[in-house]
C-alpha cells in the first residue's frame, strides 16, 4: 500500500485526474444504449425483452472482464491496461456502425463491454497512489466517474437528433480513442509497479491475488454491490424507455430526466466516500438500504383505482405518481445508491491491500452482473405481468434480501462481543474474519489430510471423504442432465411451432459439446487455485441459468434463434463441472480405494443424462409447477407440452445441491496447486496420447448421448425414439461405475485395447443395419458401443496414475520419497481432468458429424466411417504404447512389477 511519502500529491493528483476523466468517458460509452438503444429498437421493432437484451449484454462483458482486468492491472499496471482497454473500446464501437441485423448488434455490443471494465483498473491503480487514510475519497472523487451516464443522456439526444445514432457512435468511438492515447502518453506508472521492477521482484500468482475470495464476507459486499451499482446501472439503461412509454414524453427530454438520476448516483459517490471515512461504511450501508427500501416501494406502486362502497354510494379514486415527484424520487434513490457505491468499497484497499484487483474485480464484475441481468429481468417483468412499476418492485424484494442479511450478520458478530471488544470492532463488523488481509483461512478446510495413514483414515478420514463423495455425486449428477437437455429438447421443437432447419437443430445439439469441453480446460485447474468446495458451490449454481432460460424461451415460438444458441453454450456449464469435480474427489481418498471413489462420482454422474432423457418426456406432459411453470403449448396434432419443464424441473434439485456443497463439503489445505505447476503436464507426452485414447471413450459417450435422440428420429421416424434413447447412457453409467474392477484385475492398458477393438465391431454394427434401415440391430449395436464406451471410460483413467507413477520418477529423479508422491499425484490429477475436458469436445463434434454427413449424403453413415476409423488408430496407440511386450504398463499388467508399487494416486 502507498503513503504519502512514496507518492507526491502532484502525482497523487495526476493519477486520480486522468483516472476520472478516462472513467467518466468509458461509462459515457458503457451506456450509450440506453439512448441510441430506443432509435435501433424501432428501427429493428424489438420486443422488450430484445430490447432488454441489447441494452444489457455491454453491461455483461463489462462486468466478467473487471475480474481479469483487475488482475492485469496489478501485474502490468494501469497505464498500460487502461489505455489498451480504452483504444479497444473505441473500436468495438465504430464497428457498431457497420451491424446490420439484431445479432450484429449484439456481437458489437459485446466489445462495447469493455468500457464497464474500466472501473477496477482505476481501483487498483488509484489506490496505490494513496494511504489507508485517504483512499475512500479518493475511491469516492474516482467513482463519481459515473456521471458520464448522464453525459450520454445530457449530450446523446441532441447528437442523436442532428445526426442519427451513428452520429453518436462515431464521436464516442473517437472521443475514447483520443482519451486512451493521452492516458499512455500523460500517465504515470503506479510506485508499486516500479518499485517491482526495480528489484526484479515477481508479480504475485493468481492463486495469491485470487486466494481472498475463499471468504464469504467478499461475496456478501458482492451482493451489496449488485443492487447500489448494478441496479443503478441496470436504471440507467431502462430509465429513458421507460419514461417514454409512461408518461409520453419525448427522447430528448426522457433523457434529461434520466440523466438527474444518473446525476445523483454518480456525483455524489465522491461525498460516500468522505461520510464512510468521517462515520464508518456500515451506517453509510444502513443509510443507503433504509432509504432506498422506502424509495423504491413509492416507485414500486402501481397507478390504482380504488371504489369504497360508502353509506351514500361508491367512492372512486386513484392514486399515481406523476412525472415530477417520479423524477425527485429517482433523485434520492440515486443519491443513496451513489453512497452505498462509495462505502462497499471504501473497504477493499484496506482489507486486502494486496489484492485489491482480485477482490475489487470480484465484486464489481458481480455488481456490473447486476447491470446486465436487471434489464433482462425488467423487461420480462414486463412482459409477463404487463405492469410497468414491476421493474421497482424487484429492486424492493432485492434491497430487502441484502438489508436482512447485513443486519443479521451485524447482530451476530455484535453478540458475540462483550465490553470493550465491541469497541474494538471494525467498522463492518461482519468483516472481523477477513480483518487480517494476509490470512486467506475459509471454513470447513482440512489442515491435516492424510488418507494413506490407516488409523487416520478409520477414525476420521473416511466418513469425511464419503461425506464429500455423495454430495459430489448428485451435484455431478445434475450438471450432466443440464448439459445434455438439449439432445432432448431439441427433437421436440418442431412439434411447439419453432421452425428451424435440421441443421440448426444439431447445431443446438452440438453447442452444449462446444462449451462444455472448452469450459472443461480452465475449470481443470480450478480446484487447487479455489478450493473443491467453493468451485463445487459456485459451478453447481451457475447451473440455474441455462435451466431457467429454456424454460422461458421455448414458450414463445418467437423467440429467435440466437437465444437459444447462447442457452445452448450456457449449458456448457454442466459440461464443465466434470473436469473439476473428478479432480476434487481425488485427493480425498487414499489410492486403495481411489478407483472405485473416482468410478462412483463419474458414473454415477454420467447417470444424469439417463436421467433426463427418462425424466424430461414426462414432465414435459404435464404442468408440474402449475400456474408457476407458464401455460403449455399446443402442437400441431391438439396435444398440450409443457415444455418449458425440461428446464425448470432441474431448478429446485441445483437449489438444493448447491446448499449442501457449501454447507457439507471440504477444502484439503494440501490440495493447492498454482496454474503454473500444474501447467507441467503440457510437456509430457503422455497426457495427449491420452486425451486421444479418452476422447475415443467419454468423447464418443457423451457424443452419442447428446445426438442419439435426434439420429434415432430422423433415421427412423416411425419409432417413438424418446421411449428408447434414455437406455443408451443409462447403460454406458452404469457400465463405468460397475466395470472399475475388470482393468484392476487385469490391467487398464489390455482392457482399453479389447474395448476400442470391439468398439470397431460395433460401430460397423450400426453402419449395417442403419443400411438394412433395422431398427432393432441398429438399437442392440449403439447398446454395445454404450456399454463399452463405459467400460473403456473406467480403464483408461485407470491407466493415468500407473503411467505417471512411471514417467515422474523418470523425467524428475532429483525428488525426494514425499516430494515425488505429491508431484505423481498432483500430474495425475492434472491429467485427469485435463483428457476429459478435451474428450468433452466429442459432444460437439459427433452431433455436428451427424448433421454434416446427413447435409452432405442424406445420411448419417459417413460420419460413423469417420467414427471407426478414429477407432483403430486408438487401438493402434494403445498397442505401440502401452500394451506390447516393452510397452510401458506390459510388465505391470503382466505381473513382472507390483502394480501398487508403480500406480500412485489419482487426484
Amino acid at each position: 500500500m502507498q503513503t504519502v511519502a512514496t507518492a507526491s500529491r502532484a502525482d497523487q493528483t495526476r493519477a486520480l485526474s486522468l483516472s476520472t476523466i478516462a472513467f467518466t468517458a468509458c461509462f459515457a460509452v458503457w451506456t450509450i444504449f440506453s439512448i441510441i438503444g430506443v432509435a435501433i429498437k424501432a428501427e429493428l421493432g424489438l420486443n422488450d425483452t430484445q430490447f432488454g437484451l441489447l441494452v444489457a449484454t455491454p453491461i455483461l462483458t463489462g462486468s466478467i472482464t473487471r475480474l481479469f482486468l483487475g488482475v492485469w492491472t496489478e501485474k502490468y499496471g494501469g497505464r498500460l491496461v487502461f489505455s489498451s482497454q480504452m483504444i479497444l473500446t473505441a473500436l468495438a464501437t465504430w464497428a457498431l456502425t457497420l451491424a446490420d441485423s439484431y445479432i450484429m448488434y449484439l456481437v458489437a455490443a459485446l466489445g462495447i463491454g469493455l468500457a464497464g471494465g474500466s472501473f477496477i483498473i482505476g481501483v487498483a491503480y488509484v489506490s496505490r497512489w494513496y494511504d489507508a487514510g485517504h483512499q475512500g475519497t479518493a475511491l469516492g472523487i474516482f467513482g463519481a466517474g459515473n456521471v458520464g451516464a448522464a453525459v450520454t443522456k445530457f449530450v446523446a439526444p441532441f447528437v442523436m437528433v442532428a445526426y442519427g445514432w451513428h452520429g453518436v457512435a462515431y464521436v464516442w468511438a473517437a472521443g475514447l480513442a483520443i482519451i486512451g492515447v493521452l492516458f499512455f502518453l500523460l500517465a504515470k506508472d503506479d510506485p508499486e509497479l516500479v518499485e517491482r521492477r526495480k528489484t526484479g521482484a515477481k508479480a504475485p500468482s493468481l492463486a495469491q491475488q485470487f486466494a481472498p475470495l475463499k471468504n464469504l464476507q467478499v461475496w456478501r459486499f458482492s451482493l451489496y454491490y449488485f443492487f447500489v451499482f448494478g441496479a443503478f446501472v441496470a436504471l440507467a439503461l431502462w430509465m429513458p424507455h421507460y419514461l417514454i412509454d409512461v408518461y409520453g414524453i419525448d427522447v430528448r427530454f426522457a433523457g434529461m430526466a434520466a440523466a438527474s438520476f444518473s446525476l445523483s448516483a454518480s456525483l455524489f459517490r465522491a461525498y460516500g466516500g468522505v461520510l464512510s471515512d468521517k462515520f464508518g461504511a456500515r451506517k453509510v450501508m444502513y443509510w443507503t438500504f433504509g432509504f432506498s427500501l422506502l424509495f423504491l416501494f413509492m416507485l414500486s406502486y402501481p397507478p390504482t383505482d380504488y371504489v369504497i362502497r360508502g353509506k351514500d354510494g361508491a367512492i372512486a379514486f386513484s392514486t399515481e405518481m406523476g412525472l415530477w415527484p417520479f423524477i425527485a424520487t429517482l433523485f434520492g434513490l440515486g443519491f443513496f445508491m451513489s453512497l452505498g457505491k462509495a462505502a462497499v468499497f471504501k473497504h477493499i484497499p484496506v482489507y486486502y491491500p494486496n489484492h485489491v484487483g482480485a477482490v475489487g474485480g470480484l465484486v464489481g464484475m458481480i455488481g456490473g452482473l447486476g447491470g446486465f441481468v436487471l434489464p433482462i429481468g425488467f423487461g420480462a417483468l414486463l412482459d409477463l405481468t404487463g405492469i410497468y412499476t414491476s421493474c421497482f418492485a424487484l429492486l424492493f424484494a432485492l434491497v430487502a434480501i441484502a438489508l436482512t442479511w447485513m443486519h443479521l450478520s451485524v447482530r451476530a458478530m455484535e453478540r458475540a462481543a462483550h465490553g470493550e471488544v465491541l469497541d474494538q470492532l471494525p467498522q463492518l463488523p461482519e468483516m472481523q474474519d477477513v480483518h487480517h488481509p494476509e490470512r486467506t483461512a475459509m471454513p470447513r478446510v482440512l489442515e491435516d489430510w492424510r488418507p494413506e495413514d490407516a488409523q487416520f483414515w478409520d477414525e476420521k478420514g473416511r466418513a469425511v471423504a464419503r461425506r464429500n463423495l455423495w454430495i459430489s455425486i448428485p451435484a455431478l449428477l445434475l450438471a450432466f442432465s443440464v448439459w445434455m437437455v438439449w439432445s432432448v429438447v431439441v427433437a421436440r421443437l418442431p412439434a411447439i411451432g419453432f421452425d428451424f432447419t435440421p441443421g440448426q437443430l444439431f447445431w443446438l445439439a452440438a453447442l452444449p459439446g462446444l462449451s462444455g469441453a472448452t469450459l472443461r480446460i480452465f475449470y481443470s485447474f480450478m480446484v487447487p487455485i479455489f478450493g473443491g468446495r467453493l468451485w463445487t458451490t459456485l459451478s453447481t449454481a451457475s447451473l440455474l441459468l441455462p435451466a431457467m432460460g429454456i424454460g422461458y424461451a421455448v414458450q414463445n415460438p418467437e423467440t429467435p434463434y440466437l437465444i437459444f444458441l447462447v442457452l445452448a453454450l450456457l449449458c456448457g456449464f454442466g459440461g464443465g463441472n466434470f473436469a473439476s469435480s473428478m479432480a476434487n474427489i481425488g485427493y480425498f481418498f487414499p489410492k486403495a480405494e481411489k478407483g472405485n471413489a473416482l468410478a462412483l462420482n463419474a458414473g454415477l454422474g454420467n447417470l444424469g443424462v439417463s436421467v433426463m432423457q427418462f425424466l424430461v418426456p414426462i414432465v414435459i406432459t404435464a404442468g408440474v409447477f402449475g400456474a408457476l411453470g407458464g401455460q403449455p403449448v399446443t402442437m400441431s396434432d391438439g396435444g398440450q407440452l409443457w415444455m418449458q419443464n425440461a428446464g425448470f424441473v432441474w431448478v429446485p434439485f441445483i437449489v438444493a445441491a448447491t446448499v449442501a456443497a457449501w454447507l457439507g463439503m471440504n477444502d484439503i489445505a494440501d490440495a493447492r496447486a498454482s496454474f503454473a505447476d500444474q501447467a507441467v503436464i503440457f510437456s509430457r507426452k503422455q497426457n495427449w496420447l491420452m486425451c486421444i485414447l479418452y476422447t475415443g471413450t467419454f468423447g464418443s459417450f457423451i457424443g452419442y448421448s447428446a445426438g442419439f435422440p435426434l439420429l434415432t428420429r430422423l433415421a427412423f421416424p416411425d419409432v417413438n425414439a424418446l421411449n428408447y434413447v434414455f437406455l443408451g447412457p443409462l447403460v454406458g453409467a452404469l457400465s463405468r461405475a460397475g466395470t472399475g474392477w475388470i482393468s484392476d484385475k487385469f490391467g487398464g492398458g489390455r482392457v482399453t485395447f479389447w474395448t476400442f477393438a470391439l468398439m470397431i465391431v460395433a460401430t460397423f454394427g450400426v453402419i449395417t443395419f442403419l443400411g438394412l434401415g433395422s431398427f432393432i440391430g441398429f438399437f442392440a449395436c449403439f447398446m454395445a458401443l454404450f456399454f463399452l464406451t463405459g467400460v473403456g471410460n473406467a480403464s483408461t483413467f485407470q491407466m493415468i496414475p500407473v503411467i505417471m507413477g512411471r514417467e515422474v520418477p523418470r523425467l524428475m529423479p532429483h525428488l525426494g520419497v514425499e516430494e515425488r508422491k505429491r508431484q505423481i499425484a498432483m500430474e495425475s490429477g492434472a491429467i485427469v481432468a485435463f483428457t476429459s475436458a478435451i474428450a468433452a469436445y466429442g459432444a460437439f463434434f459427433i452431433p455436428k458429424a451427424y448433421g454434416t454427413s446427413i447435409a452432405m449424403t442424406g445420411s448419417a453413415v459417413g460420419a460413423l466411417w469417420a467414427f471407426l476409423i478414429f477407432y483403430v488408430i486408438c487401438v493402434v496407440i494403445t498397442w505401440a504404447v502401452y500394451t506390447r511386450p516393452g510397452g510401458l504398463l506390459h510388465d505391470i499388467e503382466h505381473g513382472r512389477a507390483p502394480q501398487g508399487a508403480a500406480a500412485q494416486p489419482a487426484q
